[in-house]
């Protein structure tokens, strides 16, 4: 049977060990296929020895978020300061009605104490004209806000501090200064959306621009790591109207300290299989474990560095307890769904690995689960993922300096902050290890930069010098699987993506270089030329 499309004359990288490597590559009907036949209506197109790889796989990032961010949020790096972010305030806010908000970010998390002033939060107020403000950190776990946000939201100084959650007070007044931890912004996030709702229309907007975005970087498959019924509304409108060109694998919320959505839980678990459709897989629940190290909301086995508020001995704690975590994903396996576990403590990475181990001996053999983050394991923990077949998804970017382990390093002692992301040893012990890039906590999706982080453990850019636990470095080959094959095992979409196999969905890219002969510290650098999706061509670079 002859093919719709044969490429000829290419480098073809297929991720697949049977036949790493070919000259061609044919389609036909969306499929790749083994057959070169030509007919009367096949494109025949010489690539002169270009480039050819599995689309991208992305198995953790919040493609919706930075869509609407994208289309209908103020955005700024972690690169500006405290004066620069109320100066994008300023012009944002010039255009806006008096009673609009202003949503956006991302702050650093080193700016946490110069924020948690009274005298910040007023000129943020100032900075708006009045007007609700509410700004997200680096990590999108925790958010500074305006005055008017604050009352908006009915967030007073006595309002207790919620489960989870940590509203940040003036030390003499015990007024709220404006920054909330974790889920003390979550009654901010209601206010936003009691105020602010965007439309069907623009949800699938948002979607369908952040999926454009993706498809720039070469990502043909990935996974949302904690939807809304809006968002998964979006992916199955999109798919019906033929406009979803992703293998597109979601989780849904078991608990929310942070997004303020709603239904999450077993409601939420009873709506998502309606939202199935032939390329959107809601296959996954999610579990918030733990927060994020700098504002201490992350549980470690030792302790914090000390400081007044939490003093010498504070570990910080999960979400829930042992029992409540099995219950959760035996119920989750019970309804035939993997379950993706946020842990960026190695506490709340333990407690996952024995929540699983529990699973496992009571026959849930099947069910996939993903460690997502697992910035920091213990070494006696590291051999449990492969045994217990625990997939590490090592996402953000934070196996390289940069500004979050900055923020990582002022609260824990230098011998831990350091020891972060052991990928290494997590290959070495038979772990599959798969990347994200938790876009829009990265700034931007590009697996490049991951990749070669995770070859080098230095920033690429070089604007944060040294190395992260250089010894935790893995090589291109498998950085390359971790970002396609591995990322499709671990979200289960390795049946139809993740390698260039005969039978599997035509997704595949076109690179301006072979990445294998290039300089590696420009590996950041590559471009997609072309990307492709079920036999279609879905980007191509100007």
């Amino acid at each position: 049977m002859a093919a719709d499309l044969i490429l000829t004359n290419a480098t073809v990288y297929t991720v697949d060990r049977a036949r790493p490597w070919a000259t061609s590559l044919a389609v036909k009907d969306g499929r790749l296929v083994s057959s070169d036949d030509v007919g009367p209506d096949t494109e025949v197109r010489d690539l002169g020895g270009a480039f050819v790889m599995p689309g991208l796989v992305d198995v953790h990032n919040h493609h919706a978020l930075a869509g609407r961010a994208a289309l209908f949020e103020l955005t700024f790096g972690g690169d500006l300061g405290f004066e620069a972010i109320l100066d994008a305030v300023r012009a944002r806010s010039r255009d806006l009605g008096p009673d609009e908000w202003v949503v956006g970010g991302a702050w650093a998390s080193t700016l946490v104490e110069t924020l948690s002033q009274e005298s910040a939060r007023r000129a943020l107020d100032e900075a708006a004209g009045g007007r609700a403000v509410m700004l997200s950190d680096d990590s999108r776990h925790n958010r500074w806000v305006s005055s008017r946000a604050l009352e908006l939201a009915g967030v007073t100084a006595s309002t207790p501090d919620p489960a989870g959650g940590v509203i940040v007070r003036d030390p003499v007044t015990g007024d709220p200064t404006g920054v909330l931890l974790e889920a003390a912004g979550v009654q901010v996030e209601r206010a936003v959306r009691e105020t602010g709702t965007l439309t069907e229309e623009q949800h699938a907007r948002a979607s369908r621009h952040a999926i454009g975005i993706l498809h720039s970087y070469g990502i043909t498959s990935f996974q949302d790591a904690g939807v809304s019924v809006d968002i998964l509304n979006a992916l199955k409108t999109l798919d019906e109207a033929g406009q979803l060109d992703a293998w597109v694998v979601t989780s849904l919320l078991i608990n929310d300290p942070i997004f303020g959505y709603d239904p999450i839980g077993s409601a939420l678990l009873e709506l998502g299989e309606r939202y199935r459709s032939e390329h959107h897989r809601p296959d996954f629940v999610k579990i918030f474990l733990d927060g994020v190290p700098p504002t201490r909301t992350a549980a470690f086995l030792e302790p914090y560095l000390p400081d007044e508020v939490h003093g010498a001995c504070f570990h910080g704690a999960p979400t829930m307890p042992p029992a409540e975590l099995a219950d959760w994903l035996r119920a989750a396996a019970g309804a035939g769904l993997s379950a993706k576990i946020h842990c960026t403590g190695d506490a709340s990475v333990r407690a996952t690995l024995d929540a699983v181990e529990k699973l496992r001996g009571e026959g849930f053999t099947d069910v996939k689960f993903q460690v997502a983050h697992g910035q920091f394991v213990h070494p006696d923990d590291l051999a449990r993922f492969g045994a217990l077949g625990v997939a590490a998804d090592i996402s953000p970017f934070l196996w390289v300096p940069g500004v979050i382990p900055t923020a990582i390093a002022n609260v824990l002692p230098a011998e831990r902050a350091t020891r972060m992301q052991p990928n290494r040893a997590l290959l070495d012990s038979g772990a599959l290890v798969a990347g994200g890039s938790d876009w829009p906590v990265s700034e931007s999706p590009n697996a490049w930069e991951g990749i070669q982080g995770l070859v080098t453990r230095q920033d690429p850019a070089g604007a944060h010098p040294g190395a992260l636990w250089p010894e935790q470095a893995i090589t291109l080959a498998e950085a390359v699987e971790a970002f396609t094959l591995s990322g499709a095992r671990a979200m289960g979409v390795d049946d139809v993506t993740g390698s260039l196999t005969p039978g599997k969905s035509a997704d595949f890219v076109v690179l301006d270089r072979n990445p294998f002969e290039s300089a590696t510290e420009e590996l950041y650098t590559t471009e997609i030329t072309e990307t492709w999706f079920a036999g279609r061509k879905v980007f191509e670079r100007d």
